[in-house]
């Protein structure tokens, strides 16, 4: 009797084992195909990497900017000519490097009209500034409005 109640035991044990693994096949795709699904949120982030790749931002702070909104789901805004122009006006200035602020306002004016580059006039005002500011007088100071006319 004792063998015969140890067998059902043992059957019972081999029965729970089988059902167990059973089950466990059966939700491992299930569980497999869960996780390889992206959410809403993971698609969004891949399509906003792709397109920032795609836009080749020139900072990071333009890059996070537009990853910012393209994750909150907002549309993206194109920019004005204007705007596009001041970008392009910024970045010329700055491989410039003029030497004072004068000199840069006076660019980015005629930059911003559409010009790109400072007519003669506004390129006297802006070396005379210059000289002003300096203090330059005699013939430090010619040689400095020429060198700045001619530049």
């Amino acid at each position: 009797m004792a063998d015969d109640n140890h067998n059902r035991k043992g059957e019972k044990m081999k029965q729970l084992i089988a059902a167990l693994f059973a089950a466990a096949v059966c939700v491992a795709p299930a569980y497999a195909q869960q996780k390889s699904e992206m959410t809403e949120q993971q698609k969004r982030m891949q399509q906003c990497n792709a397109d920032a790749k795609n836009k080749q931002f020139k900072g990071n702070d333009e890059r996070q900017a537009f990853m910012s909104s393209c994750l909150k789901g907002e549309p993206q805004k194109e920019l004005t000519e204007q705007q596009k122009r001041m970008q392009q006006c910024n970045a010329d200035a700055k491989n410039k490097q003029f030497k004072g602020n004068d000199e840069r306002q006076a660019f980015m004016s005629s930059c911003l009209k559409g010009g790109g580059q400072m007519t003669q006039q506004e390129k006297m005002t802006a070396c005379n500034k210059e000289a002003g500011a300096k203090s330059l007088k005699g013939d430090d100071r010619k040689a400095f409005m020429s060198k700045c006319l001619s530049g």
